[in-house]
């Protein structure tokens, strides 16, 4: 399973990016995925998850300005970012389920947001 997250970026305060996660594999519809970020000297934190039947769940901190999606025929997950702040300037990562044991065990390399004042 290989995991490729793009589309940060740098944007101002109260702009938008869309991130996408491409993954490799054929049973990509059965997996549960997520999108986490790590801040410089923070710990890595969870932003949103969807379901195999596309239930999203999502972080407080981004609740009602973060939507994730996924696309099963492109092997995609979206997470839209509107109405940005720098606190969500972070190291995006996107993870995946990938077996029944519901932990993530696939990760991808990150990609990088910064959100100026």
């Amino acid at each position: 399973v290989q995991l490729q997250a793009s589309g940060g970026g740098l944007v101002q305060a109260g702009g938008s990016l869309r991130l996408a996660c491409a993954a490799s594999g054929r049973t990509f519809r059965s997996w549960i995925m997520g999108w986490f970020r790590q801040a410089p000297g923070k710990e890595r934190e969870f932003v949103a998850r969807i379901t195999i039947s596309s239930t999203a769940y999502y972080a407080d901190s981004v609740k009602g300005r973060f939507t994730i999606s996924r696309d099963n025929a492109e092997n995609t997950v979206y997470l839209q970012m509107n109405s940005l702040k720098p606190e969500d300037t972070a190291v995006y990562y996107c993870a995946a389920m990938t077996s029944d044991q519901y932990k993530y065990d696939s990760w991808g390399q990150g990609t990088e947001v910064t959100v100026s004042s």
